[in-house]
C-alpha cells in the first residue's frame, strides 16, 4: 500500500493521563481527510479500544495508523502478558483489566468486541509471555 498517512504512535502501559491521545489524532486527520463520519466514527471507536488495551493490558507497545487507496489500517503491537484464551477474551464483559483500571471507568470487557464489530477486516495474534498483535482493516466506502 502506498500510504497517504503513515504514523506510529508509542503508548505507554498505564499511563491513563495521555490515553486517548492517539485516537483522538487519527480522528483529527481523518476528519482532515474528508473520510465519511460513519467511517471516521467507526475507526475512531476502534483505535480508542485498542489504545486502552494497550494502556491497561500491556507492558507498552504501539499503535500504527495508515490511510491508503486500499483504505485504512490500525496495527497494534505490544510487549505483554499475552492472551491465553482469545476465544474467551472476545466475549463481551470479560476482562482482566486491573482494580486501577476499573477504578477509574476502564476494563468493562467491551474493548476487543468493539474492534471486531467496528473493523472491516480484524485479526488478532497472541503469544503468551510476549504480547499480543491486532491488525484491523477499514473500507473508505
Amino acid at each position: 500500500m502506498s500510504a497517504i498517512i503513515h504514523e506510529v504512535y508509542p503508548v505507554q502501559s498505564g499511563d491513563y493521563t495521555r490515553a486517548g491521545e492517539a485516537s483522538a489524532d487519527i480522528k483529527r486527520r481523518l476528519k482532515q481527510l474528508g473520510v465519511s463520519s460513519s467511517v471516521m466514527k467507526r475507526v475512531a471507536v476502534a483505535s480508542y479500544e485498542v489504545e486502552l488495551n494497550l494502556v491497561i493490558h500491556s507492558q507498552g507497545g504501539q499503535l500504527t495508523f495508515e490511510v491508503g487507496a486500499d483504505g485504512i489500517h490500525l496495527v497494534s503491537e505490544d510487549v505483554g502478558p499475552g492472551i491465553p484464551d482469545i476465544s474467551q477474551a472476545m466475549r463481551e464483559g470479560w476482562s482482566t483489566a486491573s482494580e486501577e483500571a476499573r477504578s477509574l471507568g476502564f476494563g468493562a470487557g467491551m474493548g476487543l468486541p468493539n474492534m471486531k464489530r467496528n473493523a472491516d477486516g480484524f485479526e488478532i495474534e497472541s503469544e503468551v509471555g510476549k504480547g499480543t498483535r491486532i491488525a484491523m482493516q477499514f473500507n473508505l466506502a
